[in-house]
This record gives structure tokens, C-alpha cells and sequence, in this order.
């Protein structure tokens, strides 16, 4: 597995517990080691990982997260592929027996993916993210807890989605393009297209004033 980072905690908790797969060793960039063990896993580095774990005997997990557009693992990906590693993907057994998928792809549990969907390389789908019928995920995309994936959507390469964001049926989405949390996209959308939703404003009260006023305490 490459990473040491929080994602990658989480990734190794899915592949140790809820996978046949059995993860041997931690990789990470040199300036990056946590030391010679992380989580009880010994650690070399990624300069030195194909001597060590020859990719002929041993396949490789990117566990990285969305920065950049999710242009470091796609990065990470691609110098693995180069040095021979074939990318393991985790996709939850509860997914749709027809699901396609490309390589390093992480489908959490408790997601919610319909029949008929494709995903393409390098895809995350975190818990509680529903992606609709007839929908393709184009590679590289992150898809947070909760992101709302309707039905007979395209989406391009590099998406990131927040939680709580939602596309609309029939959208087609270009590469790059950000969905902050709670943005609704109901037409569809050129390449780096940001959507933002504001904050909710905070009231002057306080909790305990905004209490009492409610009278939320005898509801």
C-alpha cells in the first residue's frame, strides 16, 4: 500500500478487515516515512519498493487522497503502473455484480451504487454516496460521504464532489470541475467548473438564549 496518512489508515482498516487481500508492507516518497513501521507494517520507500516487492509477486494499492484534483495519486498511479505494479481496487461486496471499474478504485461500505454503472481508473467512492443507474464516473474523481450521483450521469476525469453534493438526472460533468458540500448541479457543466454553496448564517443568539426562545426544550 502507498501512503501513511489518514486515508491510508482507513484503506488498510477496509483491506485488513473486509478483503481477502492481505496488505504486507506500507510505501511511501522518502522526505514522507513515518519510520520503519506504520501500523505494524514494515515501511520502505517508493525509490526502493520494486526490490523489495518485486511487482511480478506483488500487487500495489494507491492510498491517497483528493489534492490537487486528485492529481497526486493519479501521479502516484502511474509511477507504480511504470514500475510493472498492477493497481488492487477494494469494491465493497454489497456493489452490483455488474459494476465496471478500472484499477485502484475503493468502493467504501454502505455506499449505494445502482446497476449499470461504470467507473473508470483510480475512483473513490466514500460511504453513504449513491451513484445512479447508467452513470460513468470518468477516472481520477473522489466522491465523498453522501454525494448524490443521479441516474444517466456523465462525469469527467479529476471530479471532486463534497458531501452532500447532488447532480441532477442526465448531467454531463467536463474533467476538473469541484461540487462543494450541499450544491445542487442540475445542467451540465464545462471543464473546471466550480460550485459553491454558502454557509448557513449563524444567529445572534446564543444556544442556551436560542433555547429558551424556541421552547425547543418542551417540543
Amino acid at each position: 500500500m502507498f501512503g501513511a496518512g489518514k486515508i491510508a489508515e482507513v484503506l488498510l482498516y477496509f483491506f485488513q478487515h473486509h478483503s481477502e487481500r492481505k496488505v504486507v508492507a506500507c510505501t511511501v516518497d522518502a522526505p514522507y516515512s513515518p519510520g520503519a513501521q506504520w501500523q505494524g507494517l514494515p515501511v520502505v520507500t517508493f525509490d526502493t519498493v520494486a526490490a523489495h516487492y518485486p511487482p511480478e509477486q506483488y500487487d500495489m494499492f494507491v492510498a491517497v487522497g483528493y489534492q490537487d484534483l486528485n492529481d497526486l495519486r493519479a501521479n502516484k498511479c502511474a509511477e507504480a503502473r511504470a514500475l510493472g505494479y498492477a493497481l488492487a481496487s477494494h469494491i465493497d461486496p454489497g456493489a452490483p455484480r455488474d459494476l465496471v471499474h478500472g484499477d485502484n478504485c475503493f468502493v467504501m461500505h454502505q455506499a449505494l451504487v445502482h446497476p449499470r454503472v461504470t467507473l473508470g481508473n483510480n475512483v473513490f467512492v466514500w460511504s453513504g454516496a449513491m451513484v445512479g443507474h447508467h452513470s460513468a464516473i470518468g477516472d481520477n474523481c473522489w466522491l465523498t460521504s453522501c454525494t448524490n450521483i443521479s441516474g444517466a450521469v456523465t462525469v469527467g476525469a479529476n471530479c471532486f464532489f463534497a458531501v452532500n453534493s447532488t447532480l441532477g438526472h442526465g448531467v454531463t460533468m467536463g474533467d476538473e470541475c469541484f461540487v462543494g458540500a450541499n450544491a445542487l448541479v442540475t445542467k451540465c457543466a464545462e471543464r473546471g467548473a466550480v460550485f459553491i454553496e454558502g454557509s448557513t448564517p449563524q444567529l445572534r443568539l446564543n444556544s442556551r438564549q436560542f433555547l429558551r426562545m424556541s421552547q425547543f426544550s418542551n417540543l
